[in-house]
């Protein structure tokens, strides 16, 4: 039965915690949470685990599993001294691996401790089909995202856009997915997703497009190459408490992690 700490405590970590709660194949062991914001973590734990802020807090074999529930900043911040400590980790935050330094960090730690870092799928799917593609070859990959105008709220997009006023469809970004991972770092995981699963962060075509037509995100896929031609759309929902987290993407993370324990695995 392993046990399990939690990076974060927002929406998706509170999914997450829930679920696995019903799941006696898991012992939540505790919740990592930036100093100062303790009380916070603990009324989404209760008595269930321990807080703690920093991983050198943590005592050593307290922790067998870890689920990255907190976004770049929080992978950045826990994740290294985690794998080096020999914690296999699943992450949410595969757009952080578009800066070079960091996923170099990353590995190097893993490496040290002999641990795994596996990014979650989140809130995208196919992307087994179009790793599998990838080993026969591909031509081309583009991710699309359409979101209504306050779904892009924060970010670039308001440098060129009236997103409240914008009356059609109007594309934003066009680019290779690594840039659009930096620069929309809490919009865009599922392109780092899919460009890591298929062509790479840099030859992984990216548009991102305001839609006020749209009540919720529009995920779509097209990718070309020796196997054939996959063309996947996934409109998504948001966690009914929160509408900036997807559903899918707290789902897929407990799919995860039950997957590493399962002894059929699929």
């Amino acid at each position: 039965m392993p046990r399990l700490l939690v990076i974060g405590y927002g929406p998706i970590a509170a999914y997450a915690i829930e679920t696995l709660a019903q799941d006696d194949r898991f012992t939540l062991a505790g919740v990592l949470a930036r100093p100062g914001r303790e009380g916070s973590a603990r009324a989404l734990v209760r008595e269930a685990g321990a807080i703690w802020t920093s991983v050198a807090d943590v005592p050593k074999g307290a922790v067998d599993l870890a689920a990255d529930c907190a976004g770049h900043t929080g992978l950045a911040a826990h994740g290294p001294a985690l794998l080096a400590r020999g914690v296999d980790l699943i992450s949410l935050s595969v757009g952080a691996l578009a800066d070079d330094s960091l996923a170099r960090t990353l590995e190097s730690a893993a490496e040290e401790g002999d641990a795994q870092l596996e990014m979650a799928a989140g809130a995208i799917g196919g992307l087994d089909a179009l790793a599998a593609a990838a080993v026969g070859g591909l031509d081309s990959v583009t991710y699309t995202a359409r979101k209504p105008p306050a779904g892009w709220r924060g970010t670039p997009a308001e440098e060129t856009l009236d997103l409240a006023g914008l009356g059609e469809a109007t594309e934003h970004f066009r680019g290779p997915a690594r840039e659009a991972a930096r620069r929309y770092p809490k919009n865009a995981n599922v392109a780092a997703a899919v460009a890591l699963a298929g062509l790479g962060l840099d030859e992984t075509e990216a548009v991102l497009i305001a839609d006020p037509m749209r009540d919720g995100n529009r995920h779509e896929v097209t990718a070309s190459g020796a196997f054939g031609r996959l063309s996947l759309t996934l409109d998504g929902r948001t966690l009914p408490d929160n509408p900036k987290s997807s559903a899918l993407a707290a789902m897929s993370l407990v799919r995860t992690l039950r997957r590493r324990i399962a002894r059929v695995a699929l």
